[in-house]
């Protein structure tokens, strides 16, 4: 991998690499992670991206924090992209990066294709059996990537219909994520895809795997096979 460089955004300094060659994809790993959680995908991507990869505020080698809102995550993120003039970029977010995911894609037209794996819109998305558990441990110990998981995100209906971005919405069988959640999203983002992977967790295809490389290749493969969709369309497919 590429040596780490650092940029200065919202008064904060944020640790990324930069490794591959071609359009620009951004990656964002999810809570209490960092960027080497798509190091397996990105030795794929790579041969047909630039990857930037890089690690959220008070994660990683980026500056701490603390306290996390979704917003101010994804105002980085687009701030990351304008710093950088990366425009028709892909945006690849995995739990609290597909949260980040969504909101950055709604914020700027910079992101012309967003995937989004285990991401919620509200925190009643998470399954009991998640949720339930981190309520108790947070009653005993304060933790603000717990609290952040449990007060937010709040994306609206209006914020996911204006995503213009053509959209993958991804999700495990056996997901953190309400099914009904991951429907939810996918139907209310214009054009949007939804695939429903069999078998796998919130984080089997993603972290330390090279399943969601090659998903994203074949995605973005046949999507450049594909005529421009009609106005108004949601497929729902499961692979």
């Amino acid at each position: 991998m590429s040596p780490l460089k650092s940029i200065h955004l919202n008064g904060l300094t944020f640790s990324y690499q930069v490794v591959g060659q071609g359009p620009p994809m951004l990656l964002v790993h999810g809570n209490g992670e960092d960027h080497h959680i798509f190091d397996r995908s990105v030795r794929l991507l790579k041969a047909h991206f630039t990857c930037y990869l890089i690690d959220s505020r008070g994660h990683g080698m980026s500056s701490p924090v603390n306290t996390f809102h979704y917003r101010e995550m994804a105002d980085d993120m687009v701030l990351f992209l304008l710093k950088k003039d990366l425009k028709g970029v892909t945006f690849v977010g995995f739990s609290d990066g597909g949260i980040i995911g969504l909101l950055a894609a709604a914020a700027t037209r910079r992101v012309t294709t967003l995937i989004a794996c285990g991401a919620n819109r509200r925190p009643e998305g998470l399954r009991w059996f998640f949720r339930l558990p981190l309520r108790v441990f947070n009653c005993f110990r304060k933790d603000p990537l717990r609290q952040l998981m449990l007060c937010e995100p709040d994306i609206t209906d209006q914020e996911l219909h204006q995503i213009q971005a053509d959209t993958l919405i991804l999700a495990g069988q056996h997901d953190l994520i309400k099914q009904k959640e991951t429907d939810e999203i996918a139907a209310m983002i214009p054009h949007a895809r939804k695939m429903i992977l069999p078998g796998e967790s919130h984080a089997s295809y993603v972290v330390n795997s090279e399943k969601l490389g090659k998903l994203i290749l074949k995605y973005l493969e046949n999507k450049a096979a594909q005529p421009s969709p009609p106005p108004i369309q949601h497929v729902d497919e499961h692979v």
